[in-house]
């Protein structure tokens, strides 16, 4: 008998194989009491589990294939620092020696203690990283049980192999290439966890947080990924595997028409060009950039440089790395966000557990500017930086999480006193372009003010639909309410557009709504004519808007704003790209005059 299950999409796509469970060690641990001549020996054991596994996660690290997304090395270097933290790598040491019991029992309490105390979390992006920690925590018992590797596949299923898991780490997915893996499922993961960035990266069709889909599928079981639908099929019949297996033709069919597209401009029928930029992290995403055929990067975000550290990054440390992006890029232009710390993304001299000078709410404290504006030395260094790059071609600045016109005079204030200290150096600098992000209501109703302080915007749309919404779409119990297509949400996009539209701004959208096909033609209706995404989704953003004639989707837009009703929202832009569509169609079979 089939069965489907409904779960989040990961990395689109159609995979079609057999099941690989990945069983772990923490399924069943054992216990022990110890003699007091033992503990000594015990601690030891542990001890050296935990040197193990730095030294896995390091040789993981050093080994990351060139090929692979970046964030991947992140997401290891978040599982390193994990590692040091004492909750990890010394109370269950405490544990052994005053209960006297062995290492795997110890280690599976406090895990227990970490997992309530993350549950406690209101923030759901930062008690989503709980799986970072359990994951960090299972390697440490895999070494103290002697499992170095849970990951081998054995030959005969090499071809046409789907992961079905738990949960993966980053340090799992570094042998997706290379035992060609078609595809993977997760019971846990929503949409912000890092097994869901690194599908989407890995280009790998994959579902997550399926919930129970380990204990419903049996090994070497046909399974269908649906990873463009969040759907699972278990045990398909005849006829489902023969509409899927034409489906995937179809996929690849298109993906491969999608590819002769890098060199074709981004012009809508009615002439008019859009540009698109890929949001990176790194200098070594210059070559999947320029393998999308990117017009430049539109988010470069810098913050990476700040994590996985002990002390903030020199100067010098990054204007190297800004240098050698804007040289790589040749001409393209560098658009850099200065450092986004805060809520999930907290480097180790920032605070105790995530908590940024005790605040309980990560998200609504400490965070964006307002760090850097409260900590000014590390805020000019970084400019200073940014300012020096800038002599090397076109780079544009961006400050994050802008709330009024107050903060943005005080970066302009920080941002004159680094000109003035370089100068005072004799040191050569160029002038970048200044921006900000707007992804907080207030920056949004008050565009028209931002915008005279600055040279153009970038709208964040993953925060500002959540902060508009006021829900979180890590969260279970209410991601049906994050609605990117709810009329409040479009309306202040469309007044955000429309108005540096009519300031002559240049603004752009580097959230994740930029590169979902579904709102494309929406986006273009309004007005928007620069698109940032991951360089994954480019090609097919692409071709969306060689398909589309602007006049005609601007005559439907005024049904869809004046709408106040989120489900009809939907339904009005299901039948904007279904109306586009056709008439596309029509207009390729009519005659030349």
């Amino acid at each position: 008998m089939s069965i489907v299950l409904h779960g989040v999409s990961a990395g689109k796509g159609i995979a079609i194989g057999r099941a690989h469970l990945i069983v772990r060690g923490f399924d069943e641990v054992p216990q022990r009491n110890l003699a007091a001549e033992e503990v000594a020996v015990e601690t030891e054991r542990f001890e050296a589990a935990i040197k193990a596994t730095r030294r896995q996660l390091e040789q993981l690290r050093n080994s990351i294939p060139e090929n692979a997304p970046t964030e991947l090395g992140a997401f290891i270097s978040l599982h390193l620092m994990l590692l040091t933290d004492v909750t990890l790598s010394r109370e269950p040491v405490d544990i052994i020696e005053d209960q006297r019991i062995n290492a795997e029992w110890a280690l599976k309490i406090q895990t227990e203690r970490l997992s309530e105390q993350f549950d406690a979390i209101d923030d759901e992006y930062l008690r989503e990283r709980k799986q970072d920690m359990l994951q960090v925590a299972e390697r440490i018992h895999n070494n103290l049980i002697g499992l170095s590797n849970p990951f081998k596949i054995s030959s005969d299923l090499l071809n046409d192999t789907i992961i079905i898991a738990h949960d993966l780490s980053p340090a799992d997915t570094v042998h997706f290439r290379d035992q060609q893996i078609t595809g993977f499922v997760t019971d846990a993961g929503g949409p912000t966890s890092h097994t869901a960035i690194l599908g989407r990266s890995l280009d790998i069709p994959s579902v997550i947080g399926l919930r129970q889909a380990r204990h419903l599928i049996s090994e070497d079981e046909w399974v269908i990924v649906d990873g463009s639908n969040g759907v699972l099929i278990i045990n398909p019949d005849d006829i489902v595997l023969a509409e899927y297996r034409r489906k995937l033709r179809e996929f690849r069919s298109k993906k491969r028409e999608l590819n002769k597209l890098k060199d074709t401009a981004a012009t809508t029928q009615d002439g008019i060009n859009i540009e698109l930029l890929a949001n990176i992290e790194s200098a070594e995403d210059i070559k999947t950039l320029n393998k999308a055929g990117a017009d430049g990067v539109g988010l470069f975000r810098s913050e990476y440089l700040y994590l996985n550290r002990d002390s903030l990054p020199s100067e010098d440390e990054q204007f190297a790395v800004y240098s050698e992006i804007v040289k790589k890029l040749k001409g393209k232009p560098l658009t850099i966000r200065t450092a986004d710390l805060g809520v999930d993304k907290n480097p180790r001299w920032f605070g105790q557990n995530g908590s940024i000078n005790g605040c309980t709410n990560p998200a609504l404290g400490l965070t964006g500017i307002r760090l850097s504006l409260a900590e000014p030395l590390m805020f000019r260094t970084q400019m200073r930086a940014i300012l020096r790059a800038a002599q090397y071609g076109p780079v544009n600045m961006m400050w994050p999480m802008i709330t009024s016109v107050d903060e943005l005079k005080q970066c302009r204030i920080h941002f004159e006193t680094a000109q003035r200290q370089l100068t005072e150096r004799n040191e050569p600098f160029g002038l970048p372009k200044i921006g900000c992000m707007i992804e907080i209501p207030s920056a949004a109703l008050t565009v028209s003010v931002l915008l005279k302080l600055t040279d153009f915007i970038s709208i964040g749309t993953n925060d500002l639909i959540q902060y508009t919404l006021s829900v979180d779409r890590s969260d279970d119990a209410v991601s049906y309410l994050y609605q990117p297509a709810h009329p409040a949400v479009l309306n202040l996009l469309f007044h955000i557009i429309r108005t540096a539209n009519r300031m002559g701004k240049p603004v752009s959208i580097c959230g994740e709504m930029a590169g979902d096909t579904h709102y494309t033609r929406l986006l273009l209706s309004m007005g928007l004519r620069r698109f940032s995404m991951n360089p994954a989704n480019l090609l097919a953003v692409k071709d969306v808007i060689i398909h589309s004639h602007i006049n005609r989707l601007e005559d439907e837009l005024p049904k869809i704003i004046r709408n106040d009703d989120p489900e009809k929202s939907e339904r009005l832009l299901k039948q904007l790209n279904e109306i586009v569509h056709h008439t596309d169609t029509a207009l390729k079979s009519m005659p030349a005059d």
